[in-house]
């Protein structure tokens, strides 16, 4: 089966999707942090471990979509 190249135009509607979910995992992130500071500066250290690894995973999402877009070239 051959593969077609995607034109110019698929290919920046596909980056600029990359580029939204990137930058809501970042928002996500921020709004995690910003959270769990608020939660242990209030002495709740419940929440610390949780964002963190939701942090990570958002991390991982993101890392995985700059791979994407370096096989994308």
């Amino acid at each position: 089966m051959r593969r077609e190249r995607l034109t110019h135009e698929r290919r920046l509607t596909i980056v600029n999707a990359m580029l939204l979910l990137v930058v809501l995992m970042v928002i996500l992130q921020l709004w995690l942090l910003t959270a769990s500071v608020n939660a242990y500066l209030g002495g709740d250290t419940s929440v610390t471990l949780p964002a963190a690894l939701v942090s990570i995973v958002c991390l991982g999402f993101n890392l995985g979509l700059l791979r994407q877009l370096q096989r994308f070239d």
